[in-house]
C-alpha cells in the first residue's frame, strides 16, 4: 500500500449545499451528507466499502485565498476539471501548466466559497 503524507482535508464552506453542488459537479464524484453530521458533507459515499474519501466540506471554517493549498486528484483529465469549475461558478486563478515530470500539471482555481483549489496531473513523461 502507498502511503501519503496528506491523508485529509477539511475544506471550509459558509454554503454547504451550494458547496457540495459545485464540487459534485466539478469532481464528478457523489458528495453525500456525513451521516449524522448537519454540518459536514464528504467527498464520495461514506456508506460503502469501495469509495475512497480524503475530504469534507465543513460549515464553521472561514474560506480563504491564502494559505495551504489542497490539490484533488484529476484522474488523469485535468483539462476537463478545469473547464467544469468554470461551468460551476468557479474562477481558474492558475491555467494549467507543467510543472516538470515529478509534479506533472497543475492547475489553481477559487471554488464557490473563495477558497484556493489546486489539480493536478501526473505528467506522461514526455513533456
Amino acid at each position: 500500500m502507498e502511503e501519503h503524507v496528506l491523508i485529509w482535508a477539511d475544506i471550509p464552506v459558509t454554503d454547504l449545499p451550494r458547496a457540495m453542488k459545485f464540487y459534485g459537479h466539478v469532481t464528478g464524484e457523489k458528495i453525500m451528507q456525513f451521516p449524522g453530521m448537519d454540518e459536514v458533507a464528504v467527498i464520495g459515499d461514506p456508506t460503502s466499502d469501495t469509495s475512497v474519501i480524503s475530504a469534507d466540506l465543513y460549515l464553521g471554517g472561514t474560506p480563504s485565498k491564502v494559505g495551504p493549498t489542497v490539490y484533488l486528484n484529476t484522474h488523469g483529465d485535468l483539462d476537463a476539471m478545469l473547464a467544469r469549475v468554470v461551468e460551476a461558478g468557479g474562477e481558474v486563478e492558475r491555467p494549467k501548466a507543467f510543472m516538470g515530470p515529478m509534479v506533472g500539471w497543475i492547475a489553481t482555481f477559487f471554488d464557490s466559497e473563495g477558497n484556493r483549489i489546486g489539480l493536478q496531473q501526473p505528467g506522461d513523461g514526455t513533456e
